[in-house]
């Protein structure tokens, strides 16, 4: 019934695992102030997450409730750069690997690969709702992609560096209120948006996956208003060759502002010079441009 469904069998329980430490910052609802990092071994499956050190520490997958984010309630945790808070009902333990990245993406793995969700796509096309349902899909996330396996036969694909941008909101599914979260990506060079909703437990961890995937290509930018309506012009399908006359500039204006962008890594060259497509950090520049007008 689903393609491309079968879950990566990578994460065993006798894979040795990533060096690391752990931290366990909350313990049955109370903070622990004078938690010290242990040096240990990080194992996951598809079921746990297995702190090896002088003991073992085995966390149920099905158990975790929250994952991501920062947790530097003391200033051993404040002090470590790359750490991942993972809460499991009343506990949080903070995991530091030496491959940090690539321990998050097979957490997420462990924790998604296989499951089935709940897709509206594409819920947006080029600006512009299209009225689709949801559908069921199974998801299996990859190094690079995400990949979600429709029930009719579609497969529905978002490159993990093509995350334009990321929302959320709270609607009613299948009889149930459900959190979903609302992808930005493209399709065939056209701007989509792929809305996706499941239990709790696995949108609040696709959310940090997704998440991910705008951070790698957002950008702190400082742009001039007309910098930012070149933008807004591409992103809403205009001609990188009728710009001057859209937004009323000189051509020579324009090549200073596309060699700006290009360099910023906001659009970048397609065939000549002249002739650009907007990038993921160029569509979250949009996204917000527009909101805040």
């Amino acid at each position: 019934m689903y393609q491309d469904a079968a879950i990566d069998e990578r994460l065993r329980e006798e894979d040795p695992g990533h060096a690391g430490k752990f931290l366990q910052a909350v313990k049955d609802g109370k903070e622990l102030r004078d938690g010290e990092w242990q040096e240990c071994r990080v194992v996951l499956t598809n079921k746990r997450l297995v702190l090896v050190a002088d003991g073992k520490t085995s966390v149920p997958l099905s158990n975790m409730t929250e994952f991501g984010g920062r947790y530097d309630k003391t200033q051993a945790a404040a002090q470590e750069s790359n750490y991942t808070a993972v809460t499991v009902s009343d506990d949080v333990y903070l995991v530091s690997t030496t491959e940090h990245s690539q321990f998050e993406t097979d957490l997420y793995k462990a924790v998604l690969n296989g499951q089935v969700l709940f897709v509206d796509h594409p819920a947006v096309k080029g600006g512009v709702v299209q009225g689709t349902e949801w559908t069921k899909a199974r998801i299996k996330v990859g190094d690079s992609m995400i990949r979600l396996a429709v029930a009719n036969g579609d497969l529905v694909e978002i490159d993990r560096d093509d995350i334009g941008d990321v929302d959320e909101d709270e609607r009613t599914v299948e009889g149930e209120d459900r959190l979903i979260v609302e992808v930005e990506h493209t399709e065939d060079d056209i701007s989509v948006e792929t809305h996706i909703t499941g239990t709790r437990q696995h949108i609040t961890v696709l959310r940090e996956l997704v998440q991910e995937g705008v951070e790698r290509t957002e950008a702190d930018l400082d742009l001039s208003n007309t910098e930012k309506q070149v933008i807004m012009a591409l992103h809403s399908g205009v001609s990188p060759f009728a710009i001057p006359d859209f937004v009323g500039i000189s051509v020579e204006k324009t090549e200073a502002i596309y060699d700006r962008l290009i360099e910023l890594d906001v659009i970048e060259v397609t065939r000549e010079r002249t002739e650009v497509e907007i990038t993921p950090q160029g569509r979250n520049v949009a996204g917000k441009a527009m909101a805040s007008q």
